[in-house]
């Protein structure tokens, strides 16, 4: 079994959801969502990350504005649609779901042993 490629796939099935509830409390900057991610432990690099909003733009559950920065060129903000948003809760319940079963699974097995 290769144990990494399991790890990583666990993580990819969850950044969607992870990017859109860092979005969901306000707008977002790409390299806020990068920092984020990483201090959460969940690395992401830009390679993966603008291809997924982009993806998520296309469709259709994020929008953004161009900001003007001081220190630089216009930055991109994200933020939800009405569609983002109703898909964030809809991934919200989901998770939690998801994570109450693995959480009874697991604990089940430990306590077994």
């Amino acid at each position: 079994m290769d144990i990494e490629n399991s790890k990583a796939q666990m993580k990819k099935g969850i950044l969607e959801y992870c990017i859109l509830s860092i979005i969901s409390r306000g707008e977002a900057y790409a390299s806020d969502i990068i920092d984020e991610m990483k201090e959460a432990k969940l690395l992401v690099v830009e390679g993966t990350l603008y291809p997924l909003l982009s993806r998520l733009k296309n469709d259709n559950l994020l929008s953004y504005n161009w900001v003007e920065s001081k220190s630089g060129p216009p930055r991109k903000y994200y933020q939800l649609t009405e569609e983002g948003k109703l898909v964030m809760t809809e991934l919200e319940a989901t998770w939690n779901e998801l994570a109450e079963a693995v959480n009874h699974t697991t604990k089940k097995t430990i306590n077994q042993q």
